[in-house]
């Protein structure tokens, strides 16, 4: 048997054989990945990874939190063992949960999300047409997407700071009294809306400005031509082909949301008292601070069903009117 020149023999004494052009795969390795052959569809082939790293990073830690929401699992017991319902029936009898968390997480939501939206389909509409400079715009526009939440968290709370903060001193610049922005229920709640807001309109902006740029030219040249002002073409045309991109915004940002955690923990920490507590920073509290991961992940199985019917009502909501609109 013959052998390549510059290739080394093989144990048994066989050489590698090696033709110009083309890849040797072992016969175990061939038939390993014999279900990968052309019979097999190609989607299936193209989801296999993606599939693979959802079920190691998001299926099994999901599992795996049910199972110790059901168990007394806490630092002291690391054994733990089988608790029932034990740990939902704390979290659902906290009054923490339903006095402060519950309550705020839906305010929150609503307003941030709801200025979110109408700020970006604003903001999207005006920079929709050419001006000189648009393009500086637009750059400035997304500067915030490349700010970390946490990092927005701490630059608003400095800026609203009751002694070195930048507010308080514009405000002392005009004679008037500064304020204790962080010791009052709705100056910090509201603090913390405006800080969301500046951190995620820009990407309602650059998704619905995305969604305008695929509208189709027709019925607005029909609108212009049977001589609609631009409130009429915006509120009659603009709006419901832009139904389907502002249902999954919304639905997408209500996910996050509802679970939103390193803006309020690091301006407030929840405070004063407990007024600005949402449900991260609720979970976070009782799972991490107080070491009782049993009863954490209970909490996050019980804010998973909640944001999932969130999420139901929103979809289902904005679909009606889609579909409303689609057969009038």
């Amino acid at each position: 048997m013959s052998t390549v020149p510059g290739v080394p023999p093989v144990a048994g004494g066989h050489a590698a054989r090696v033709a110009p052009g083309r890849v040797t795969v072992r016969p175990r390795t061939r038939r390993a990945l014999s279900w990968l052959d052309r019979d097999t569809p190609f989607q299936y082939q193209l989801i296999l990874l993606p599939a693979l790293v959802m079920l190691l990073f998001e299926i099994l830690p999901i599992v795996h939190g049910i199972v110790i929401s059901f168990t007394s699992f806490t630092i002291w017991n690391p054994e733990g063992g089988f608790a029932g319902f034990r740990n939902y029936v704390r979290v659902l009898e906290n009054p923490l949960f339903y006095r402060y968390a519950l309550p705020n997480t839906f305010i929150f939501l609503g307003l941030a999300v709801g200025i979110e939206v109408s700020l970006g389909l604003g903001v999207a509409v005006l920079i929709n047409r050419r001006f000189p400079g648009q393009r500086i715009v637009k750059t400035l526009l997304i500067l915030p997407l490349l700010v970390a939440p946490v990092v927005a968290g701490l630059m608003f709370y400095w800026m609203f700071h009751a002694e070195f903060g930048l507010v308080n001193q514009l405000l002392a610049s005009l004679g008037l009294p500064g304020v204790l922005w962080f010791n009052r229920p709705a100056t910090a709640f509201g603090v913390i809306i405006l800080a969301d807001v500046w951190t995620w309109t820009p990407w309602f902006i650059l998704i619905i400005y995305a969604g305008l740029q695929s509208l189709p030219p027709e019925p607005f040249e029909a609108a212009r031509i049977d001589g609609a002002g631009p409130w009429s073409t915006f509120r009659l045309i603009t709006v419901p082909l832009l139904y389907p991109v502002l249902s999954i915004v919304v639905l997408i940002r209500s996910f996050d949301a509802f679970r939103v955690f390193d803006i309020v923990w690091t301006m407030t920490g929840g405070g004063p008292g407990n007024a600005t507590e949402t449900f991260g920073t609720f979970v976070y509290r009782i799972g991490y601070l107080t070491v009782n991961w049993s009863e954490g992940a209970a909490a996050a199985m019980v804010g998973a069903v909640m944001i999932m019917v969130v999420g139901i009502l929103v979809y289902g909501t904005f679909a009606r009117v889609v579909w409303g609109k689609q057969e009038s």
